[in-house]
């Protein structure tokens, strides 16, 4: 919880607070609860990561994960207007599923309607474990 900790310290303090209740409340639903813990994998992001992750399905392999160069998401600012979340799982793998993303993105919207969920993103390209804080 310590990576947690510092990953959630570049990240403004708006989105965690969002994240928090969020938080607070999936674990406080023994349903929610038994599929797994919301983690923030990502807060900031240096420019060079995100232009790193532009290749992605470009000139490297994987499939694409963003249509953001460096210096253009909301990852990269200090603090961080973004966060990726993803779910540790009982068995202590890591899932981005879409459902349970979807789950928690409901979660974050009530805790503050300036939350945009990534799964929310007009067009084809969904965002899914992307949550960012508009204006």
């Amino acid at each position: 919880m310590v990576r947690q900790a510092a990953r959630l310290a570049e990240v403004r303090p708006e989105l965690v607070a969002a994240y928090q209740v969020a938080l607070r409340r999936w674990s406080g639903d023994p349903a929610l609860r038994l599929l797994g813990l919301p983690i923030v994998t990502e807060g900031y992001r240096s420019p060079e990561r995100q232009d790193e992750l532009y290749t992605r399905g470009r000139s490297a392999p994987g499939p694409i994960v963003t249509y953001k160069r460096g210096g253009e998401s909301k990852h990269n600012t200090l603090p961080s207007r973004a966060l990726d979340v993803a779910f540790l799982l009982a068995d202590g793998s890591v899932s981005w599923s879409g459902l349970l993303l979807s789950k928690f993105a409901r979660l974050m919207k009530a805790a503050d309607a300036r939350v945009r969920w990534g799964g929310d993103f007009p067009g084809e390209f969904k965002d899914f474990p992307h949550f960012e804080l508009l204006g």
